[in-house]
């Protein structure tokens, strides 16, 4: 079900770790940024936006993993955009010819494996290096480009709506999850990335996590001050005072406390080494 959270943006989300797709209404279509996890899921969305008359004319990735870079045969042909790095790192993906036996077998122990249609993965097309907004006509939409989480990560900012798209940062369920295989200084490039989007948080009415709950005013300045204190005891080798991790976290989600404890575990053997 889709639910308004600004005025022209609405939010889908799914059962998947509530994974959160943004649909933002433009002058002749919807721009639809992370569309889903799951097949049916996606269709459902897709139906709700031809029921509402809304055509989807472009798409965006916010960064290249698995479960941000779907779509579904519904939403039809438009060009689904991310950053030139997000689309460097799926052309090396797709470059195994087993990329997509890959994930549906991470998929397995999920049960969902069945659920998530691969035959439109990845199909993405790169804006230039250094594109500061998406090329459509509807609303101002920001690219912040960072290199928290994964290569090119982009979190997007509505600002004539004030809604902050964060892709895999903000989230009020997840820890900061530094994507250690994937960048030479994930300490670094996460606080860098927290400082960045500082500069918009005060005009943020609304932030959106690609996993976790909507957040209101206040939230994105709150939410960046969490996750720089989750990260900054990380590079200190300190237990994190966090409440997403441990004893108050919440129900179901208990697993990010297995996520902390790894990610802490390799820091620790980083320094060591």
């Amino acid at each position: 079900m889709l639910t308004q959270v600004a005025d022209g943006v609405l939010v889908h989300e799914s059962e998947f770790i509530k994974s959160n797709a943004v649909v933002v209404q433009g002058r002749d279509g919807v721009l639809l940024i992370d569309p889903g996890v799951q097949s049916h899921e996606m269709a459902c969305l897709a139906d709700d936006l031809a029921r509402s008359g809304r055509t989807v004319v472009a798409g965006f990735s916010t960064h290249p993993h698995w479960d941000h870079l779907l779509w579904h045969a519904d939403f039809g042909d438009a060009p689904r955009y991310g950053t030139a790095r997000c689309a460097a790192a799926v052309r090396e993906e797709l470059s195994d010819p087993e990329a997509k036996a890959h994930i549906t077998e991470h998929l397995e122990p999920t049960g969902i494996a069945e659920q998530v249609p691969l035959e439109l993965y990845g199909l993405i097309t790169a804006l230039p290096a250094g594109s500061t907004e998406i090329p459509w006509d509807g609303p101002r939409v920001r690219i912040l480009e960072h290199q928290a989480h994964a290569p090119g990560h982009a979190t997007l900012f509505i600002e004539e709506r004030g809604v902050l798209a964060a892709g895999d940062m903000l989230s009020d369920h997840l820890i900061p999850m530094l994507g250690l295989s994937e960048t030479a200084d994930p300490i670094e490039d996460y606080l860098a990335a927290l400082r960045m989007l500082e500069g918009v948080a005060g005009d943020a009415r609304i932030v959106v996590p690609g996993h976790g709950s909507v957040g209101g005013t206040g939230q994105a300045s709150a939410r960046i001050e969490l996750d720089r204190a989750y990260v900054l005891a990380l590079r200190e080798g300190k237990d994190p005072e966090d409440p997403r991790i441990g004893a108050s976290a919440q129900p179901s989600w208990e697993w990010v406390s297995d996520v902390h404890s790894g990610q802490a575990r390799e820091l620790a053997e980083r320094t060591v080494g």
